[in-house]
């Protein structure tokens, strides 16, 4: 919890973040040049890069989320890497394995391609568990264990892992424990017309701008260190904790139709989650303060994969953001 901090300090990190954040925008604006009419989509990078999490993008293929990441890589001159993942990769193809070097009679480590600063996991429910859990240690302990030595792993270090949700054969759903490492779910649509024939038009003139590099790595470092700055009051602190415990509990908040729809709430990593996300929010918008609003827009991303529904609500076809709704409407506004 922060020490309660005066107008006047308010103000100063206000100065220091109006002053500081513009090449935050700059690489907005970048990324923006090249992904047309995914807004949604660069902003939840923008949150993962700088609350140090990482993201799951649902949407149907075509829709720009490999670019994205990729674009994000070149605008910071950060190293990229794309896994792929099939039915048939094993766990020693992400994270790397121990070679036998003949000539010095010894074992070489060789790294995989989760050595990087963004890793994108292509279609990651394509690979069954085993492969899938290959990613776990890396996304939480942002580091890998090859053999009896541990690497650490570079930093910044974003997964951003991709699912098609229309397509169902030959994929594996992603356990509960490797779902709950990803701070946020964003599910993207398709743009709308003006945008979609801008990508026309560029697409077959083959004039898409060239990404430039805007920032660097040391900068994206020193950006988090400032989101740490960002004021959060009690109040919005317990904001957060209601609208956690609503999802586990929810007849202690007169929603008691949701108990038979909810099989289990968020863990408290989506409570540190929301509370980060909302932070970075309120930076991305020049405030050196958090309101409940910032909580609010936060919540879906956030909260939609860490809310399990029950075979009822399947059933009827409700889903985890109509469940979000019901808690943010009934959970008192500070």
């Amino acid at each position: 919890m922060q020490n309660e901090l005066t107008s006047t300090d308010i103000r100063l990190i206000s100065e220091e973040i109006e002053r500081e954040s513009q090449s935050i925008y700059r690489l907005s604006e970048e990324i923006n040049k090249v992904i047309v009419g995914q807004e949604k989509m660069v902003e939840s990078l923008m949150v993962g890069l700088l609350a140090n999490g990482h993201i799951l993008l649902e949407g149907v293929p075509g829709l720009a989320k490999t670019l994205a990441i990729k674009t994000l890589a070149d605008a910071v001159n950060g190293s990229f890497s794309r896994i792929q993942f099939t039915p048939d990769l094993l766990p020693a193809d992400v994270v790397g394995t121990l070679i036998y070097n003949i000539r010095e009679n010894q074992f070489d480590i060789k790294k995989g391609p989760i050595f990087a600063n963004f890793v994108l996991a292509d279609e990651i429910n394509r690979s069954p568990a085993k492969v899938q859990s290959a990613l776990l240690e890396a996304m939480q302990e942002r580091q890998v264990t090859i053999g009896d030595e541990t690497h650490k792993l570079e930093n910044p270090f974003l997964v951003l892992a991709t699912q098609n949700p229309i397509e169902q054969e030959g994929t594996y759903p992603l356990p509960e424990a490797q779902v709950d490492r990803f701070m946020l779910k964003t599910v993207i649509s398709y743009p709308d017309r003006e945008a979609e024939r801008l990508v026309i038009q560029n697409s077959i003139n083959d004039s898409f701008p060239k990404v430039e590099k805007v920032i660097d790595l040391h900068e994206i470092l020193r950006q988090r260190e400032l989101v740490k700055k960002v004021y959060m009051d009690e109040k919005i602190e317990k904001y957060i904790l209601d609208i956690i415990s609503a999802s586990r509990n929810p007849n202690e908040f007169r929603l008691p139709k949701l108990s038979s729809l909810v099989s289990y709430g968020a863990s408290p990593r989506g409570s540190i989650n929301l509370a980060l996300a909302a932070r970075v929010y309120a930076f991305l918008r020049r405030r050196a303060y958090v309101i409940p609003e910032d909580v609010r827009a936060m919540s879906k991303d956030v909260l939609r994969h860490r809310i399990g529904l029950s075979y009822e609500a399947e059933a009827e076809n409700i889903s985890s953001d109509q469940i979000i709704d019901e808690i943010l409407n009934a959970v008192p506004i500070p």
